[in-house]
């Protein structure tokens, strides 16, 4: 058996472009990946063709080993941009190797730790710009079942002509989202890089009554040292992790102590094969992972068997919203229940992909949206 064709395929889903990879063998088996990055999708698409030559005429067992010649084919290696194709093509080649053996994926990672994973219902809360409408938003989480939620309260604009008043009112609607979820709900606050070590440090107090689960990314990733410090002051766990892209990236945030959670993102991290290490070097320092999970419904199902096989695991995250869309493009739907969401028990990753049901959703640029920069003052 010998891989003969890569495939790409984009759709544009409301807010960003999903990007599916076939990889397909001589004797017709073939494997689904995705690379769904939120911006220069067209680079990533060239990028996994661009990684075909490494790949065209091997046996497609052995995922690790291709990784490997993907990630050295070129002296520069990595980057979101690069390490997105070559997690596409990773996930599509665990995919292969499952049906091959005729095993889920997760069989293959060592065998599931669990056989359900919680789930929590992202970017929840949009538009709920008043007390009220958070509440009542709180309260629709909490009746389809989930345990938790995220929302992003802070506008970069607000902080910026008031900062204290733009805190308050997010406080606000913390306070109303909380009585809405009741005591036992946690709620997670993505904060989008759009706070400073300082205002971090004054928004985590103002919502401390309110029991926030985690501040996710409070600053930019990119200074590990300034997360680092940032962490020893907040009264609320960091976490962080979906911009850091492989295990030499997330080394020096968990030496330091600079997050109580992290969240790889089995897409962009360079797929099943890199994360993985990152959860076992993340669970060497006792940090749990909730995988960073924005994409379709492929990055869904590697993020799953991921999770499943690792031990550290907290909680995953869920694009709510758009799951009606990933159960129709499945043909085997990922099962949810009262929070949780079920293993899949078929071969590979579990489903087959009809693309037929995006054929109306054609591929569209990115939109380049405002700053959303650090607020240094």
């Amino acid at each position: 058996m010998k891989i003969a064709k890569i495939e790409t395929f984009t759709f544009w889903i409301e807010w960003c472009n999903w990007l599916f990879v076939k990889v397909s063998t001589d004797e017709g088996l073939y494997g689904w990946g995705e690379g769904s990055l939120h911006g220069a999708i067209q680079s990533v698409e060239a990028a996994v063709h661009e990684l075909e030559p490494v790949l065209l005429g091997q046996d497609p067992s052995g995922p690790e080993r291709h990784w490997q010649a993907m990630y050295h084919a070129w002296r520069w290696r990595g980057g979101p941009t690069l390490f997105t194709a070559m997690g596409a093509i990773d996930i599509a080649l665990w995919d292969l190797e499952g049906k091959r053996l005729g095993v889920p994926v997760y069989r293959l990672l060592g065998g599931p730790h669990r056989e359900r994973l919680r789930g929590y219902a992202s970017h929840w809360l949009a538009g709920a710009d008043t007390p009220e409408k958070a509440n009542a938003a709180a309260r629709e989480a909490v009746r389809r079942g989930f345990t938790a939620f995220k929302w992003g309260p802070f506008n970069a604009q607000r902080l910026r002509e008031n900062e204290a008043g733009a805190i308050a009112r997010a406080a606000e609607l913390m306070a109303a989202a909380r009585e809405g979820a009741g005591p036992d709900a946690e709620i997670f606050v993505e904060c989008g890089e759009k706070l400073s070590p300082r205002s971090a440090v004054l928004a985590a107090r103002a919502f401390a009554p309110y029991r926030p689960g985690w501040f996710e990314e409070p600053i930019p990733f990119e200074n590990a040292a300034a997360m680092v410090r940032l962490q020893q002051e907040l009264p609320v766990p960091v976490a962080t992790g979906e911009r850091l892209l492989s295990r030499w990236e997330v080394r020096e945030i968990l030496e330091g102590g600079g997050c109580k959670i992290l969240q790889p993102d089995v897409m962009h991290a360079a797929g099943i094969t890199e994360v993985r290490k990152i959860c076992t070097l993340a669970d060497t320092y006792y940090v749990p992972v909730a995988p960073h999970n924005p994409g379709g419904p492929i990055c869904m199902l590697a993020a799953m068997h991921l999770a499943a096989a690792i031990p550290n695991f907290y909680i995953l995250e869920q694009m709510e919203e758009e799951r009606e869309l990933r159960d129709a493009l499945c043909t085997n739907p990922v099962r949810y229940r009262d929070g949780f969401f079920e293993l899949p028990t078929g071969p590979g990753l579990g489903t087959d992909l009809n693309l037929e049901v995006l054929r109306e959703r054609a591929f569209r640029p990115q939109p380049i949206l405002g700053s959303t920069e650090a607020l240094w003052r």
